[in-house]
């Protein structure tokens, strides 16, 4: 509010201070009050401290003292009041006042305000930014943004700022309408990619014409970059807790193993998966390939032998490239002992193996190295119901077991059934103890295994009696194969009770032909016969049973009778 307008030059100072609306002094040459309204007496009655800050005023100004405000307390509360000082020559001096209470507090408040918003505005970004109406930055707060100082920013184009995937598209700088919470990605000034949450307004002209945008940004790269290391944990935990499950609710291994793989390769986007075992003494061997049949050519059993052995001297995944593929291994081990390895490869096209990467095969192959001692144990046990403990050959109950699975096939020729009595074995136990018997009986399990093919089956059935099924085997091949056990037997010559006493062995030979229906128990009584027809040659013989007569049914009998 503007001060009250001076009175005109006839008008009588007393009368001015008299009809003046608000609080009004007319001063002495000496700075005495000479005259005051009831707004003035008001003023001094209340608090007459004010009067000497303004009569000090009044003595340090020069002619023209301009406009003084002062705080003065009234019974009905604090004030302030703004004084004009009109000189007047030897009549003194006229001082007007007004009321400013409401402006000061007014102003006071605006200022407050705009601290307010400025100290809410930093707290909540990281920097506010103003863009003009050719989309480059006018104004940035004063602490700059992303490592650059304002000066570097004021008058450059937000795009600049854009990494590559950014650069061409809409941004919150140049918004034509609101935008809350816009997620882009901008280069830092060392160049390292930040992620920014920003939100704008759009700014017009007084003709409605797009004049810029206003808004602040706040940096959540910290929080972006957490939120997908734990996303990528989840994941990560998710494939290891279906592998495990995988592994531990499927009966058979192998289609296990098979699955584990696929999702392994599927979760490192892998173009195939290979799980090794390691063996007793000999290298790794492949158990499961996933993708294998169109891995190339360079990832070959021979190229990959040297990374499977670093993999299995070494605790961190290994990387390798063989040709155009990357290659990652991992060994798998239980108890601190190495049990095999898993690997993974992909073409060089794709991205480089990263930690994260790592870390899964990392993941897999320690739930591997697990489920290769679970299915070591599992084999083991079921060797051991299979087999007989000395001699490693196919127990009574398996052999027996395999051989009805033989009769079942549909074959295409003879096979035949060979039932082996050992000769003066008694005798070795009698006088020489059970230890050197389970010598020969060891000797003699390696000797009917001895140049055996996939598909025959050698076994014991108690004591020293042993069988052995030649599969597709007619009978020169079974007498071959006779022979050759009998000779190998007079190299064990060694172990026997005496000279006189020599171990030998009794052969019962059955051959089996496909369509006869003969059963395995009606094959093994005709090769037990054999067997006892060639102990009684005078031992250490050989002799082949009659063939196997099939008698006709009731049935067929029927429509043959005359």
């Amino acid at each position: 509010m503007p001060p009250p307008a001076l009175p005109a030059a006839d008008t009588a100072p007393s009368s001015v201070v008299a009809g003046y609306p608000g609080p009004a002094f007319r001063l002495t040459a000496d700075l005495r009050v000479a005259e005051a309204n009831a707004a003035a007496q008001e003023l001094l009655e209340g608090d007459p401290r004010w009067l000497p800050d303004v009569l000090g005023w009044l003595t340090t100004s020069s002619v023209a003292p301009g406009l003084r405000s002062v705080p003065v307390q009234i019974p009905r509360g604090g004030m302030v009041v703004e004084w004009a000082a009109v000189p007047l020559g030897e009549a003194g001096t006229l001082l007007l006042g007004r009321d400013a209470t409401l402006e000061r507090q007014l102003r006071h408040t605006l200022t407050e305000s705009r601290r307010r918003y400025k100290d809410l505005v930093e707290v909540s970004s990281d920097f506010a930014w103003e863009t003009g109406p050719d989309g480059r930055f006018v104004f940035v707060t004063t602490k700059g943004a992303l490592g650059y100082g304002p000066e570097a920013l004021i008058g450059r184009d937000p795009h600049e700022l854009a990494v590559e995937e950014w650069e061409d598209m809409p941004l919150p700088f140049d918004a034509r309408r609101p935008a809350d919470q816009a997620e882009l990605w901008l280069k830092r000034a060392d160049g390292t990619p930040a992620c920014v949450v920003a939100s704008a307004l759009p700014l017009y002209d007084a003709q409605g014409q797009w004049a810029g945008a206003r808004g602040v940004c706040r940096d959540v790269t910290e929080t972006v970059t957490r939120s997908a290391e734990l996303a990528r944990v989840r994941n990560r935990e998710k494939l290891l807790a279906h592998i495990v499950h995988t592994l531990r609710n499927r009966l058979d291994a192998t289609e296990a193993l098979a699955v584990a793989a696929a999702e392994t390769a599927r979760a490192l986007g892998a173009e195939g998966c290979r799980i090794y075992r390691a063996g007793e003494d000999g290298p790794m061997t492949l158990a499961i390939d996933v993708g294998g049949d169109a891995a190339p050519d360079e990832i070959a059993p021979d190229a990959l032998a040297p990374l499977l052995s670093q993999a299995a001297a070494t605790d961190d995944p290994v990387l390798g490239i063989l040709g155009s593929t990357r290659v990652l291994a991992a060994r798998t081990e239980y108890q601190q002992a190495v049990n095999g390895a898993v690997l993974v490869w992909r073409g060089d096209y794709a991205d480089p193996w990263d930690d994260e990467d790592r870390q899964l095969i990392g993941g897999v192959a320690d739930q591997l190295g697990i489920a290769h001692a679970h299915w070591a144990y599992q084999e083991r046990l079921r060797r051991l119901s299979e087999r007989d403990g000395l001699t490693g050959l196919f127990n009574r109950r398996t052999f027996f077991e395999r051989m009805e699975e033989q009769l079942a096939t549909r074959e295409t020729g003879p096979s035949a059934l060979l039932y082996v009595d050992l000769d003066n074995f008694k005798a070795v136990n009698d006088l020489h103890g059970h230890q050197q018997g389970d010598l020969v009986l060891k000797s003699i399990g390696n000797l009917l295994t001895r140049g055996v093919r996939p598909g025959d089956l050698p076994g014991r059935l108690g004591g020293d009696e042993f069988v052995l099924w030649l599969g597709r085997t007619d009978e020169d091949r079974a007498r071959t194969v006779a022979e050759r056990l009998l000779a190998g037997i007079k190299g064990l010559s060694h172990l026997s009770a005496s000279p006189e006493k020599p171990l030998g062995l009794s052969i019962g030979i059955a051959v089996h032909r496909p369509g006869t229906g003969e059963s395995v128990q009606e094959l093994t009584d005709r090769a037990d016969s054999a067997m006892y027809a060639a102990k009684g040659r005078g031992k250490g013989n050989f002799a082949f049973a009659p063939p196997h007569i099939t008698v006709p049914s009731a049935a067929s009998s029927a429509e043959t009778t005359p």
